[in-house]
Formats: C-alpha cells, structure tokens, sequence
C-alpha cells in the first residue's frame, strides 16, 4: 500500500503550486494527513497537517501562503501553495498516520519535487 502523490513542477517565484496526495479510503477515513518538505541538503521536515476533524497545523515558514485541505469523498489531501519562495524548493512527500487499535502506523508517498526558480 502507497500514497499516491502529485502536482510538483518548476515555478516562479511567487507563483502558485497544488500538490494532491490520495490514500486507499480505508486508511483515509482514520489518518492525519501531512505534508513533509526535503531541501536539498537538509532533513525531512513538517510542513502543514490536517486530522480527521479538519484541523490544520502549518510550520512558521509557510503560514499564511500555503493551505492544506482534505477531500474526504475522494480520499485525498491537498496543499495549495502560493506565493512560492527559492526555500520551498524541494521534495514533498506526503504522510497518512493512523491508528488502527493498539497499533500505529506510517505510510508515505513517493513524494514530488518543487523546485521554485526564476
């Protein structure tokens, strides 16, 4: 089982990306889904979060330019990004942890590469 994701590319500054990342609807229903962010030479960080209730969380450098969202009938999650920067730069994977009983669990997608350039 993978997460499938996409919506990676080469931009401008400032302008806008969406990346999409879809989940069998079984492990979606109960996930928290997250985005990570791999720069070049630096470690997999958090980017933004969204559980089940739709609460959202964003690292301090993206706040206010880019939006995660859920789309619970079609198992999918989203990050909008606008207003890119060169620091965006990098490869985004996505992220489903969840729970099933006593057991937690992580799957990633094959993650996406951004690369923000003029």
């Amino acid at each position: 089982v993978q997460l499938q994701a996409s919506g990676g590319g080469l931009v401008q500054p400032g302008g806008s990306l969406r990346l999409s990342c879809s989940a069998p609807g079984s492990i979606f229903s109960i996930a928290t889904m997250d985005w990570y962010r791999r720069a070049p030479g630096k470690t997999r960080d958090l980017v933004a979060s969204i559980n089940t209730a739709g609460v959202t969380i964003y690292t301090d450098s993206v706040k206010g330019r880019f939006t995660i969202s859920r789309d619970n009938a079609k198992n999918t999650v989203y990050l909008q990004m606008d207003n890119l920067k060169p620091e965006d730069t990098g490869v985004y994977y996505c992220n489903a942890n969840y729970r099933r009983g006593t057991n937690f669990s992580n799957l990633w997608g094959q993650g996406t590469q951004v690369t923000v350039s003029s």
